[in-house]
């Protein structure tokens, strides 16, 4: 399984991310290790996440949504939060 996953630091910055172990990625990015972008001294909290079989699939969503403006994603992680559907 793969994980496509949205964090928001205290920043209210979002990261939108692939992995295949979602508790480990985020402690990662909480000790300042991963992409360039967590790499510094906020704290991230799980916003989103969405299970896919394959890394093309999960790559695939994680390259759209990252395309999304800012108000969609909101939009997204609010369906996340209620546990509606966020696939399309």
């Amino acid at each position: 399984m793969f994980y496509v996953y949205m964090i928001k630091n205290n920043a209210n910055k979002l990261y939108i991310g692939v992995t295949k172990n979602i508790d480990k990625r985020i402690n990662s990015h909480n000790i300042n290790q991963g992409a360039n972008f967590t790499k510094n001294k906020n704290s991230f909290e799980l916003v989103f996440q969405e299970k896919y079989d394959t890394l093309k699939e999960a790559r695939q969503r994680e390259i759209q949504l990252k395309k999304w403006r800012r108000e969609k994603k909101e939009m997204l992680i609010k369906r996340y939060l209620l546990e509606l559907e966020t696939k399309n």
